[in-house]
């Protein structure tokens, strides 16, 4: 007899699967986070964090909003991959009142202390990684632990973040660190769920080329790239890091144009997934660039290629997809879905010339753009996000 796939559920759907809470409360917190920073950043409000600013900003993208994103993705997938049933109802509940606490802690950490709020921060990625190896090894779903290493790195520079922070006055390593994890968890999950995603529709609407199937290729630019993230993390400035990325940025875009992208014109819903990948070997490139180029091309330039063009474009694309998927809707991308991606992928466009243009119309039509991506899901799929699935 086969392990149920659902429980007789009795609450709000709100609280049904793991993506609905989090891809609503963690779109929502991009919008405003980013709505807040811009005043902060022209000097017109002053934050309670004690953080910098600058280091505020860059701590809840990488570690509040990132984390909330990949916790609903890990708590709706693991189940498809284990058999298992969804953390749902009050155990979720406990995490999604973890990651608000985590928010209001570092926002106020001024008030409560940097320890206090290192610590409640930092519970949040512990509890989650817990949560999904406990799912992962009941269910013997041993190839999937794999995903679990970036997980752990990621929850790992949030509390260096706070130390560093703290004792150094910034944060440079393990904003690095954390940047490198999050290109881990994209070049992971995404070279699995692209050419999955991207070969399905390929079979049913424009038989022809398929993607490639995973090999020792991919493999093999999984560990440059990781071997290249890891000395940019902690030798930054020296050539062999720069040597590195180039490596890892041809890899990983050589291992892009095998998934086949240019013959999915036809579905945004596809297509997207493939653009939002380019930004992971653009940043790579533009972090070698700056390496062996440095008056020609600013640091900033690759990190926000990686940051707001990677990681922002790559979780709303994947976001959207999922929740058409598990509201029960049609896996098609309407005119909301396009004006997010048309969006959030000029946000990135535009926060990479920043850094070669830095004025500030620059840096506000970027932050223009990612608001109203952000803000766009939440008005077209909240209502979806907190309604039971249609039939």
């Amino acid at each position: 007899m086969g392990i149920p796939r659902h429980r007789a559920y009795i609450g709000p759907a709100f609280l049904s699967y793991g993506f609905r809470p989090f891809f609503f409360l963690g779109s929502l917190y991009a919008a405003l986070s980013i709505l807040l920073w811009l005043p902060v950043y022209a000097g017109e409000l002053d934050a309670h964090s004690v953080f910098a600013p600058v280091d505020w900003h860059i701590h809840e993208m990488l570690f509040g909003y990132l984390p909330a994103i990949v916790t609903g993705f890990l708590l709706t997938a693991i189940p498809n991959w284990t058999g298992r049933l969804p953390v749902q109802g009050l155990p979720l509940l406990a995490l999604v009142v973890l990651w608000l606490a985590g928010r209001a802690a570092v926002f106020f950490s001024t008030d409560i202390g940097w320890e206090a709020a290192a610590v409640i921060d930092g519970s949040f990625l512990l509890a989650v990684a817990a949560a999904a190896a406990r799912e992962i090894v009941a269910g013997r779903n041993w190839r999937n632990l794999k995903v679990l290493l970036p997980l752990g790195v990621l929850a790992g520079a949030n509390g260096a973040f706070h130390i560093e922070a703290h004792l150094q006055g910034t944060s440079a390593i393990s904003l690095r660190l954390g940047m490198a994890a999050a290109i881990m968890l994209i070049s992971l999950i995404g070279g699995r769920i692209i050419p999955s995603f991207t070969r399905n529709w390929l079979v049913r609407e424009n038989p022809g080329r398929l993607p490639a199937p995973f090999e020792r290729f991919d493999i093999a630019s999984l560990v440059i790239s990781g071997m290249a993230l890891a000395a940019w993390t902690f030798a930054p400035d020296h050539r062999a890091s720069g040597t590195l990325m180039t490596v890892a940025a041809v890899c990983q875009a050589w291992r892009l144009s095998r998934w086949a992208g240019e013959r999915t014109l036809r579905d945004p819903l596809v297509l997207v997934l493939h653009l939002a990948y380019t930004f992971v070997p653009v940043g790579l490139a533009l972090v070698s660039a700056s390496i062996f180029f440095p008056d020609a091309v600013p640091a900033a330039a690759g990190l926000h290629a990686l940051g707001t063009g990677a990681v922002g474009s790559m979780t709303l694309a994947v976001m959207i997809r999922a929740t058409l998927g598990h509201t029960g809707q049609k896996l098609k991308a309407g005119k909301g879905a396009l004006f997010i991606f048309v969006a959030v992928l000029l946000a990135g466009s535009f926060r990479i010339l920043a850094a070669f243009l830095p004025y500030d119309v620059v840096i506000d039509m970027a932050g223009t753009a990612w608001v109203a991506a952000f803000a766009g899901f939440t008005l077209i799929y909240g209502t979806a996000l907190m309604t039971p699935k249609a039939r």
